[in-house]
């Protein structure tokens, strides 16, 4: 039943809801910045009255996102984009933390693979809208998740323009087998909807967002679909007790399977009923919502993001280095992983969107306004032209070889490695990934040497064998993982 799994939850597990204020110093950048490395979490304040009213403008680059869920709909061509623009700039004095002041990339002259930091022009001056008041809308109007409206197929010009070779071919083929369809995610939203609905019989307040790589644009039709229920005050106490259990009557029709899986974040896993979609809820775990929308604005960074993940999360499940669960590495620690990489090439194929637009990615906003500021961000337009088959073996290669696990923390944020400390955070930790806003480490999940040991031999494997035969058959079965995708048709 779902609501006497959840009944099990302690309240004391549910996280309080990491709603931020605006207060937060000048600029809106957080006042810690010259502490020492790590420097502390963002702070955790309650504010509640602007939650879920998202107020969002005319689409600028990224798909339009609708708080009413509609029927799918195709669009009669791509999404219109600002005019492209050099995204590079030298960070300001004030952008540094104390431990990164004159940092290297991992690709300078004084290593095979290290270069000069790179220097980008500043982005264009705009109001910061994205730390204005918030506005409270009626309830019908932030009633539902932000929903993307179904986007049109990749132009030949868009990911095929990077498929200069086999290896290339072979991964956009199974991205484009692979990759979430509009069918897949609306049928995600009104499932939410319905709960959402039934939810609100008892918690007006409660209110249930799509996470996860369903909103980012980096899922495939198997993934699984993420949670986040958002709720407050003496409700958060008394949330799903056993008292409360027939007021949820409604819910058991059309869920089944649930499982409370008890970690850091208690997660409630169910299945919707006569179908194999498996989600994922958690409580107040709002820096999800947050990451969601950094990730999506990643994905839209460049047109070879997107099939680069989607490729390197299959292989890591096929070789079974892929489930935090069992002491492996989580999807979202390899996303990570994939970004900073192709941040820290000798020409870098991303920059820090964090750096560049620290408005846009403001971890003190509401979380009502969260995804307004990736929207005004301009296209990046990188002077790294490689293919992506080039770039996969790069990466297989970056991790096999070349980088130092038990020196260097992996940080998207700063677009960069970052020297490790005596923190207890990444002391003794085999693997160190930094959450772009939490600011903890992402890779806890591997404590154990073996675990360790076996992810870093299946990249030196992987990589070998790659480079040697150039062909994505020889590390991956690109025929059966694409037959199992196109059972979720």
């Amino acid at each position: 039943m779902f609501v006497l799994e959840i009944s099990g939850v302690d309240a004391g597990l549910l996280k309080k809801p990491n709603m931020l204020p605006y207060n937060c110093g000048a600029g809106g950048r957080p006042a810690h910045r010259n502490g020492s490395y790590p420097p502390p979490p963002v702070p955790r304040y309650p504010n509640l009255d602007g939650v879920n009213s998202f107020q969002l403008p005319g689409q600028d680059r990224f798909p339009v996102y609708e708080w009413k869920p509609r029927p799918p709909t195709t669009f009669p061509g791509l999404p219109s984009q600002t005019p492209p623009m050099n995204n590079r700039r030298k960070r300001q004095n004030s952008d540094y933390s104390p431990h990164v002041v004159k940092h290297p990339r991992l690709d300078s002259t004084s290593h095979p693979f290290m270069s000069p930091p790179v220097i980008r022009m500043p982005p264009p001056n705009q109001p910061d809208r994205a730390v204005a008041g918030s506005s409270r809308l009626d309830y019908d109007r932030y009633y539902s998740s932000p929903y993307s409206r179904p986007h049109p197929p990749e132009s030949p010009t868009s990911s095929q323009i990077y498929a200069k070779d086999k290896l290339s071919d072979q991964i956009v083929e199974l991205f484009e087998a692979c990759r979430q369809q509009p069918s897949d995610l609306a049928r995600k939203e009104m499932c939410r909807s319905r709960l959402q609905q039934d939810i609100n019989r008892v918690y007006a307040v409660a209110r249930l967002y799509l996470t996860g790589s369903s909103m980012n644009e980096l899922g495939c039709r198997s993934s699984d679909a993420d949670l986040c229920l958002v709720i407050q005050g003496k409700c958060e106490q008394s949330c799903f007790t056993p008292s409360q259990s027939k007021r949820f009557k409604y819910v058991t029709m059309y869920i089944e399977k649930t499982q409370l899986i008890r970690a850091k974040v208690p997660i409630l896993r169910f299945r919707e009923k006569g179908s194999n979609l498996e989600f994922d809820l958690n409580v107040n775990n709002t820096v999800g919502i947050r990451n969601t929308f950094l990730l999506r604005a990643y994905s839209y960074a460049d047109q070879r993001i997107k099939p680069m993940i989607l490729v390197v999360k299959k292989w890591a499940r096929h070789h079974q280095i892929n489930d935090a669960s069992k002491g492996t590495l989580s999807s979202y620690t390899l996303v990570l992983m994939v970004l900073n990489y192709l941040q820290t090439r000798k020409e870098p194929v991303i920059p820090s969107l964090q750096m560049d637009y620290p408005e846009c990615f403001n971890p003190f906003v509401d979380v009502d306004l969260v995804p307004e500021g990736p929207k005004r961000i301009p296209p990046y337009i990188s002077r790294n032209q490689a293919p992506l088959g080039e770039l996969l073996l790069g990466f297989l290669e970056y991790y096999a070889i070349h980088f130092r696990w038990d020196k260097y923390v992996i940080s998207v944020r700063e677009a960069q490695v970052l020297p490790k400390t005596n923190s207890q955070q990444w002391k003794n930790k085999y693997i160190c990934v930094e959450e772009p806003f939490e600011r903890n480490n992402v890779a806890r999940a591997v404590h154990e040497k073996a675990k360790f040991d076996a992810i870093r031999a299946q990249f030196a494997e992987s990589f070998h064998i790659l480079k040697q035969r150039r062909d994505l058959n020889s590390i991956l079965p690109i025929r059966d993982i694409i037959t199992k995708e196109s059972s979720m048709r």
